[in-house]
């Protein structure tokens, strides 16, 4: 009898990922089909695991190798396959470059910089970094942008109740970053694709920076109070910092040319696309630029020493994204979701625009917002014309709704690289990310049917 206590309790967070699956399947069954049904129940379990920490997270990052082809769900060659993307290697040459800075101390230097900006407080700290991230992230990837820098955040404190909160702000504020530009994230460039493809009239550049920074800006302080709130006056320290001007170490010469280059090649790709048509692979640049570390004369990284530093339970948890994204394609419940969402037609239209919003943000937790967005527009876009809605406001809410994913790990790569530091918490992470999300929709909403229309 005790060992069967004993089992039971040493099983009881998988037996009850187990009961949420089955749980969510049978619900499933009443609308959609089985195999959807069973994608739903294998996702719910996966991402009970990831919640509670029934299993270590590269574990259940590797289990969709395993569980969906015997659900019948996707062939293993297709699932294996999104461990192995070129997206993987974006972030295995990004975290070179992130374990470089941290190993020649040049993150230090820029935390000194900042500091010196900045007022010295839990406030003017928290949102000196995000500025920061949401500045870089609205040229640069978000990816880039949170594997620069994190590490800066992850150094400035060792208190665990505010480093978290540090770490959070930066993955936030480069997914929030990104929609100031129309390059900053894929969502922006899906919708201006389609909108040239139906011969619609475009957003200029510098419109659509004007339309959404106002947006970027409410969304980070927002996202900045909901991360400093419950914070308490003891739980600031910040590590002590030599705020003496010293000369940059050869290493750190050597890092700020590296990165310079990258930033200004990754920078350059747009416009050079734009006016050229020359497009530069920013996944394979990464990637290369971190090899580069390990170069002769370059010395910055020792294979023996520094590759075993990389996050392989976070690369897991990349192609395990990758793979839930992959199936919900494959099914058809990307689809189906995305029916669903427009059937509620006989609905007043700004009500109709709210629910699609919403199910848009909370959507893209567990789906690429890339593929979200190439679903749903070009489903939007004429029903909004049947339903007397304006198209071009519809898809922006869509476009933008889909970079909104601040609840979960798996929902978007800085969410994850913020994971990779082993100072967030899966549960953190949602507390906060579902008032984020929340906010999120009511603020978008309110600024496109008032200050959007401006301009449309």
């Amino acid at each position: 009898m005790n060992n069967l206590k004993s089992f039971i309790e040493s099983y009881r967070l998988i037996i009850i990922a187990l009961a949420i699956g089955i749980g969510f399947y049978l619900l499933a069954l009443t609308t959609f089909s089985d195999i959807q049904s069973r994608l739903i129940g294998v996702i719910a379990f996966l991402v009970t695991l990831w919640t509670n920490n029934g299993l270590h997270m590269g574990v259940v990052s590797m289990l969709p190798i395993i569980l969906f082809p015997l659900f019948g769900l996707v062939d293993s060659k297709d699932v294996v396959t999104n461990y192995s993307k070129t997206t993987i290697f974006l972030f295995v040459g990004g975290f070179l470059l992130a374990i470089a800075t941290e190993k020649s101390a040049l993150h230090k230097r820029l935390a000194t910089k900042l500091l010196s900006i900045f007022p010295n407080t839990p406030r003017g700290v928290l949102y000196s970094l995000m500025l920061t991230a949401g500045t870089l992230s609205s040229i640069l990837s978000d990816t880039t942008t949170a594997l620069l820098i994190i590490p800066i955040a992850a150094y400035l404190t060792e208190n665990p109740d505010y480093k978290f909160r540090l770490l959070l702000g930066v993955a936030y504020s480069s997914l929030i970053g990104g929609i100031i530009t129309p390059v900053g994230t894929p969502p922006n460039l899906i919708l201006l694709d389609f909108i040239e493809s139906n011969g619609l009239e475009a957003i200029p550049f510098a419109t659509w920076t004007v339309m959404m920074f106002p947006l970027a800006l409410i969304m980070m302080i927002t996202a900045g109070e909901i991360l400093l709130y419950g914070l308490k006056k003891e739980d600031f320290v910040l590590v002590k910092i030599d705020m003496t001007k010293k000369p940059l170490t050869v290493n750190q010469k050597k890092l700020v040319w590296i990165l310079s280059s990258l930033a200004l090649i990754l920078a350059m790709n747009p416009i050079l696309k734009y006016l050229f048509d020359i497009h530069i692979n920013e996944k394979l640049t990464l990637l290369s630029f971190g090899l580069f570390l390990f170069l002769p004369k370059v010395d910055l990284l020792e294979w023996k020493e520094d590759f075993s530093k990389i996050p392989f339970a976070i690369v897991f948890l990349f192609g395990a994204g990758f793979s839930i994204a992959m199936a919900f394609q494959k099914t058809g419940l990307a689809t189906e979701i995305a029916n669903i969402l427009v059937s509620f037609n006989y609905l007043p239209p700004i009500l109709l625009m709210f629910i699609i919003g919403t199910g848009v943000v909370f959507a893209t937790e567990l789906t690429s917002n890339t593929a979200l967005t190439s679903i749903m527009i070009p489903i939007i876009y004429p029903f909004a014309i049947k339903s007397g809605l304006d198209p071009m406001l519809f898809m922006l809410i869509v476009a933008i709704s889909a970079s909104y994913a601040f609840m979960l790990p798996i929902a978007t790569a800085p969410n994850a690289i913020a994971m990779s530091t082993g100072h967030v918490k899966t549960t953190q992470m949602i507390k906060r990310g579902i008032f984020l999300n929340i906010a999120g929709i009511i603020i978008t909403f309110t600024i496109a049917l008032t200050y959007w229309k401006i301009f449309l």
